[in-house]
């Protein structure tokens, strides 16, 4: 995915704020070789993009003073109530770059599995999205849980997931989390109704 940014002179708070005011959203790039450069980009054109998770979770080409460096998006900073971006940070990233990254987890085959089909649950998503190191120039976009398999009564774990054999999922010291659970359908249970009779004086008995 490309974008184009421009190259920023001025910084500060001041100047961030006048660059805004013109439709403009202030911006860092970094690493490689390089120093750090300021940019600024179209905001409603950087809005847009942001809404596309490919933005987040891949390696971007950014145009740039005539010549495109690849980066990767590392943070934003939103207005706390404005449809506006305050301010976005991009690395620069080669080859040699090692990444760690969170990216978006995509699931499949759910409806299909023995647990929906079968036996009528819910597979729950516990998590949206799972942090992994690997190269940048190997970054997915996404990494994919199958659940076709799942049934009644099973959860999966981040053991569970398939990982292309150069990338690696980063766990913080923690061991295979939860990813998926399957909810069991609630059965409804329906009174017998009561039968309300007199007897010879008059007095209702159940």
């Amino acid at each position: 995915m490309q974008f184009v940014a421009f190259e920023r002179a001025k910084q500060g708070t001041g100047a961030s704020r006048r660059l805004r005011n013109t439709g403009r959203a202030p911006g860092i790039v970094f690493g490689g070789e390089a120093a750090a450069s300021l940019i600024e980009l179209d905001h409603n054109a950087l809005w847009h993009a942001l809404k596309k998770e490919t933005f987040h979770a891949s390696i971007l080409d950014m145009e740039i003073a005539g010549s495109v460096q690849k980066v990767l998006l590392r943070d934003v900073q939103y207005h706390p109530y404005k449809p506006q971006v305050l301010h976005v940070d991009f690395q620069r990233v080669d080859e040699k770059t090692r990444l760690h990254k969170k990216v978006p987890l995509h699931f499949i085959n759910g409806e299909s599995s023995p647990a929906v089909k079968e036996d009528k649950c819910v597979i729950n998503h516990v998590m949206t999205e799972i942090e992994i190191e690997c190269l940048a120039t190997q970054l997915p976009e996404h990494i994919t849980v199958d659940l076709g398999a799942v049934v009644k009564g099973s959860t999966v774990h981040t053991g569970d997931i398939k990982l292309d054999k150069n990338v690696k999922l980063v766990m913080h010291g923690r061991k295979n989390l939860t990813v998926a659970t399957v909810v069991e359908p609630v059965t409804e249970v329906i009174a017998a109704p009561v039968v309300v009779v007199e007897d010879k004086k008059g007095k209702k008995k159940k």
